[in-house]
């Protein structure tokens, strides 16, 4: 084995444990999370570099803070960023410690997912600009019958982009492949009993907007880091806090319509973990995990 993956459900404690058995074990973290890339995305995303502060030593952690939010970035990106984490980690004979819940990163990197660098397409862009969503959820569908990912098809930006991907895929096969080291991971499930999970989840939203996720949302506005149509595309606490901001939800409404979100995105998480399970991902799962379980299952099973 040379990689342990822990993985979960947001609010599932993933990026705490993680770093824990990295202080253990002389690892590093590679984040695993879609939204954290992005700098100034801190609270929303649940970004606390505390969580690498274990007994007053910073725990090395890689894939955060890497792009600005106006920039695009790719699984493609990502599978490219990994593997140079992950070989330079190796290289200084340090563990690799994948953490997070975005299951299509996680799916990239085990799976080695054959992908090709795309550039922009400004005439298809502009063809595609008055469609409806239907439109081009069927059009992505005729390019690539067989998606990696069927979870965003209701965002606008990320069906043009899909549908860039699949037609310029048609005419350049195999071109720029990305081409991951070889990896043999231990795979780790964090898992909570539903209701207990979702009280984590209600709890740290309430914490984050305690914190001032409102303002910072604001100021990313307000500063012209992230236009209103942007926000929607970083996520649910973006895109309901936007809503908000904008006067189209109260307060109440907003938090409410938030915290349902969050309650099925966690779902959704689930269901794609055990998806790999079927497709043959052997994820080892810790039911109310902690410190101490993590640490024993890791002592039984790597080799």
């Amino acid at each position: 084995m040379n990689l342990i993956v822990i993985l979960g459900p947001t609010a599932s404690g993933k990026t705490r444990l993680a770093a824990c058995l990295a202080k253990d074990r002389g690892g590093e973290i590679i984040s695993a999370d879609s939204r954290q890339v992005y700098r100034g995305l801190d609270i929303g995303t649940g970004k606390d570099l505390r969580d690498y502060l274990v007994n007053g030593e910073m725990v090395p952690h890689h894939l955060i803070d890497i792009v600005d939010p106006a920039s695009e970035f790719s699984v493609f990106d990502y599978q490219e960023r990994f593997a140079c984490c992950f070989s330079d980690i190796r290289a200084r004979n340090r563990l690799p410690i994948m953490a997070g819940g975005t299951g299509l990163y996680i799916d990239a990197v085990l799976k080695d997912y054959r992908m090709i660098k795309v550039p922009e397409n400004s005439d298809l862009r502009e063809e595609l600009r008055g469609e409806e969503i239907e439109a081009l959820i069927d059009m992505l569908r005729q390019r690539n019958p067989a998606l990696h990912n069927t979870t965003d098809l209701r965002d606008r930006e990320r069906l043009i982009r899909a549908i860039e991907i699949a037609e310029y895929s048609r005419h350049h096969d195999g071109a720029g492949e990305a081409c991951l080291p070889p990896i043999n991971p231990l795979i780790i499930g964090l898992r909570w009993e539903r209701t207990v999970l979702r009280r984590r989840i209600t709890d740290r939203l309430r914490e984050r907007l305690a914190q001032g996720m409102i303002d910072e949302i604001r100021r990313l506005h307000d500063r012209g880091i992230c236009s209103w149509e942007k926000m929607s595309f970083l996520g649910l606490e973006y895109r309901y806090v936007a809503l908000h901001l904008q006067g189209r939800l109260s307060y109440q409404e907003m938090f409410q319509q938030l915290n349902t979100r969050i309650h099925q995105f966690a779902k959704r998480q689930e269901t794609w973990f055990r998806r790999m399970e079927r497709q043959g991902a052997m994820i080892n799962w810790l039911e109310v995990p902690d410190d101490d379980k993590l640490h024993r299952l890791v002592e039984r099973l790597w080799a």
